[in-house]
């Protein structure tokens, strides 16, 4: 059961920006959401890969979601340099 479109870009959009706080890089609405919603599947991904289980729901997207963020605002970071 998932968590429908309009949640999932809200709550993308809230990861993106806590995650933009956390890492010290500011974007606007739309980076934001984009970063939080990429960040959710490529947590997904690796914690699928790992066998981790995060909590379903809305906390549980917002979870991955900041995790995922902060690993591609991460790897932003070392681009930049």
């Amino acid at each position: 059961m998932g968590i429908g479109w309009f949640a999932a870009i809200i709550i993308g959009g809230l990861a993106g920006w806590l995650a933009g706080i956390l890492m010290e890089m500011r974007f606007g609405v739309l980076m934001n959401i984009v970063i939080g919603m990429v960040g959710a599947v490529l947590a997904n991904a690796i914690f699928t890969r790992a066998d981790i289980h995060v909590a379903n729901g809305w906390l549980g997207y917002l979870v991955t979601g900041f995790i995922g963020s902060c690993i591609l605002l991460f790897f932003a970071k070392l681009v930049r340099r």
